[in-house]
Parts: C-alpha cells; structure tokens; sequence
C-alpha cells in the first residue's frame, strides 16, 4: 500500500485544481472557435493546462493531420462564383462550401474560390469532378490552415449565342443563355431568376406528376370550399389554380419582377430574344444542415463516460 505523502498530497490538489479549471464552458468556447470534437477540445485544454490560447496554437501546430478529419463536418455555408466570357458566348458557375459563413467572406477562401473558377473556365470543364481532383492539395492546404471543412461541390459551363450572368452578392448565381437579345437583357433575366426562383423554363417542362401533386394538394387545403359543388364548377376551380402553378413555376410564364405588367417569355420576345435555358445556384441548397446541441453532446459524452 502506497503512503499518501505531502508531496503527492499537494501534486493531486494541483491537478483537481486544473481540471476543474476546464469547465464545460471552456470546452464550448474552444469547440466553437475551432470546430473541433468536445472530446478533442476537452484534451487540448487539459494539455494546454486550461490556457485557451495555448490550446488553439497546439491545435493549429497539428493542423495538418487534422484536416482529414474535417471531412466529415457539414459544410453548408460558402460561396457562388460566375465568369463569363468575354465575347459573350460562354460562361462557368461554381459553389464551393465551408462550414461557416465568416470563413466565406475571408481572403484565404476567397482565393481559394477564384483559381477554382479560373481552372474551371480555362480548361472548360463541363463535370466538377476534375476541379475536385486538381484542386485537393490546395483544398487540404485551406482547411488545415483555417481549421474548418471546405468543398468544391458543383459547377456548370454553358454556351450560346448570348450569355451572361448575375450574382447575388456570395450567395446566389445565375447564368442565363439566350438566342438573340443582347448581354444586359441576358443579365436582367438572370437577375429576375434570382429573385423568382422559377423551377422550369417552359410551362410544358411542368411534369404530370408535379401538376397531379399540386392538383391533390389543393383538393385537400379547399375541401370545405369545394365540398357540394357541381363537378365542372370545381374542374375550373383546380384549372385555374393549375394555371397558377405553371405561371409561378416556369420562367416564361412569370411576372418580370422590374415590371410586373409583363411576362419575362413576352419580355425576351419584345426584344428578339428566345430564353434558351438559366441556371440558378444557391449556397447550401439542398444540403441538411444539423441542428448543434451542446447541451445534448454534453449528457451524450456523460452517459457514455459512465458505460
């Protein structure tokens, strides 16, 4: 049986005095300033002792290594980046995510984000998965410096006769392909499908599965409306909000948002102009963001702890 000296008396009381330094809020801090595991966090400031700072500058020493370890956090933030030709005939769109939006609005993303659009552009690449090959390195290189998760996600190139593109501020991208008309309606265009978001361009791109979907779904929102009234009176009824689903959801069809007395398909024929197609990107669309319970992790790891 070992004897419990004053030394070793005094050595434990050091220690319980540095661990219960390391709080649960101090692990949330260090957890939310460097996107790390609360387990990893927690390590870090235990070896740190309880010095936040020292623990940030250990985990950035070891970033390299950590940046494999990145790839699974969801990233869903980022940003959007057109360029278009200059003759007018071609142009490139590309979403590159991080996990938050500050990093999006930094030099080093920024950066990042232009040499991807301009490899993209200069080698007229059709498919993203090329740019995410020739662009890991310096993808890996990102994300062990700033310490959070970065993705080149999609990209497309169109051509035409008349191409040109709007971007809304990061976060939304357009590129609009026309036959005939000129660049600045190409860009009014693109600037109405970022407000409007239309899904088709064409009211026959509408599918009957979708037409039947909406046609169920406004049976049921107007079942008390419609319940006893003669079969053709409520076929008009649906009619006339089918008509209205096909005019919100293809872009022809769509009010101009600068000057609702008029259709954009009637805009862009006004002009001599044809809408061949548009392509619309939007940070995060379609991504599942998860909801960050601190508090849930917290009694997870606990539970756990006690297994």
């Amino acid at each position: 049986m070992s004897v419990l000296t004053d030394a070793k008396v005094t050595d434990l009381f050091e220690r319980n005095i540095k661990m219960a330094e390391i709080t649960a809020a101090l692990v949330k801090e260090l957890r939310e300033r460097t996107g790390e595991g609360m387990m990893d966090c927690k390590k870090a400031l235990t070896k740190a002792g309880g010095d936040i700072e020292k623990a940030i500058d250990d985990m950035r020493a070891s970033g390299a290594i950590k940046a494999a370890k990145k790839a699974g956090n969801v990233a869903a933030e980022g940003a959007i980046s057109v360029k278009v030709a200059a003759d007018g005939k071609s142009a490139v769109i590309l979403e590159v995510n991080s996990q938050t939006d500050f990093l999006a609005l930094q030099d080093d993303f920024k950066n990042f984000v232009s040499s991807s659009i301009e490899k993209a552009f200069a080698e007229k690449l059709t498919d993203v998965a090329p740019l995410i090959a020739s662009q890991e390195s310096a993808r890996e290189a990102l994300v062990a410096k700033v310490g959070e998760n970065v993705n080149i996600r999609r990209l497309a190139r169109v051509e035409g006769d008349v191409v040109n593109a709007y971007l809304h501020g990061n976060k939304i991208g357009v590129l609009v392909v026309l036959k005939g008309g000129d660049a600045e309606l190409a860009k009014e265009i693109a600037m109405h499908v970022a407000a409007s978001n239309p899904e088709f361009l064409l009211p026959s791109e509408v599918s009957a599965e979708a037409i039947e979907r909406e046609k169920g779904v406004f049976m049921s929102l107007n079942e008390d409306k419609i319940k006893g009234k003669p079969a053709e009176i409520v076929e008009k009824m649906v009619g006339g909000r089918i008509q209205k689903f096909l005019a919100e959801a293809s872009l022809v069809e769509q009010a101009f948002v600068k000057n609702p007395e008029i259709k954009v398909g009637a805009l862009a024929q006004k002009a001599g102009a044809e809408i061949v197609s548009f392509t619309r990107f939007q940070v995060g669309e379609g991504i599942e963001k998860p909801v960050d319970n601190f508090a849930e992790e917290v009694a997870a790891q606990v539970a756990a702890s006690k297994q």
